[in-house]
């Protein structure tokens, strides 16, 4: 995580899910908010990942627009190997069926997940870098931590998915049942299931280090320009 945005300060997120644990960052002079999901070290599986805590963390601490950053395994010839897109739907067929409204019937509007007006500051900060970026792109959200089978992979391709992750369904719901703003990077790893040899934990994480700078530096766009 330090290698990335290096941290000035540590901030613990008390919820009534739980706590959730933040960095201050900067761009540029002004500063956001850093929430690495898996933990400092990587060391929370998905399915263990606090997405409730985490999300009303960082409403609790003010929090008011979110650009998520994940790997994913691509299905489609649209977002290639290395690339970087722009989510644009999510279909989620996890079974964690996460939401702050348990205990009462709220139906939060999902037809468009992902917020226009980041979408559009992504857009914009990727062209002052002249760096391309896949848009309209489906994400299929899972619950991991295995790897898909090519089956499934097969079934996501006919359903309308162009990338598979771990993450993305819970966080997409969770920050729109909160109001707040959302839109997601993500960084094409490896080709899914069936659509390559095999998949390894170290490709991905190879992957993620070799473009870490370019979403890095998109990211420090936005946030001076936001």
């Amino acid at each position: 995580m330090d290698h990335l945005f290096p941290a000035r300060e540590e901030r613990s997120l008390r919820t009534r899910f739980g706590s959730a644990r933040a960095y201050v960052c900067a761009a540029g002079r002004r500063e956001f908010l850093f929430l690495p999901r898996h933990g400092k070290h990587h060391s929370i599986p998905p399915h263990r990942i606090n997405f409730r805590a985490n999300m009303q963390g960082l409403k609790e601490a003010g929090v008011e627009r979110i650009i998520a950053t994940s790997a994913v395994g691509s299905i489609s010839r649209k977002l290639l190997v290395g690339e970087l897109g722009l989510l644009d739907q999510f279909i989620d067929l996890s079974k964690r069926h996460l939401t702050f409204f348990d205990r009462r019937p709220v139906h939060v509007d999902m037809t468009h997940p992902y917020d226009k007006g980041m979408q559009d500051l992504i857009l914009d900060a990727a062209a002052i870098l002249g760096m391309s970026l896949t848009t309209g792109l489906v994400y299929v959200s899972v619950d991991g931590p295995r790897y898909e089978t090519a089956a499934e992979i097969r079934m996501f391709g006919l359903i309308g998915g162009d990338v598979v992750g771990m993450t993305g369904g819970p966080e997409a719901i969770l920050a729109n049942e909160l109001g707040m703003r959302y839109a997601s990077v993500v960084v094409a790893t490896n080709w899914a299931a069936g659509m390559q040899d095999r998949i390894s934990h170290e490709e991905v994480v190879a992957m993620m280090n070799e473009t870490a700078p370019r979403v890095k530096r998109l990211i420090e766009i936005v946030v001076e320009s936001a």
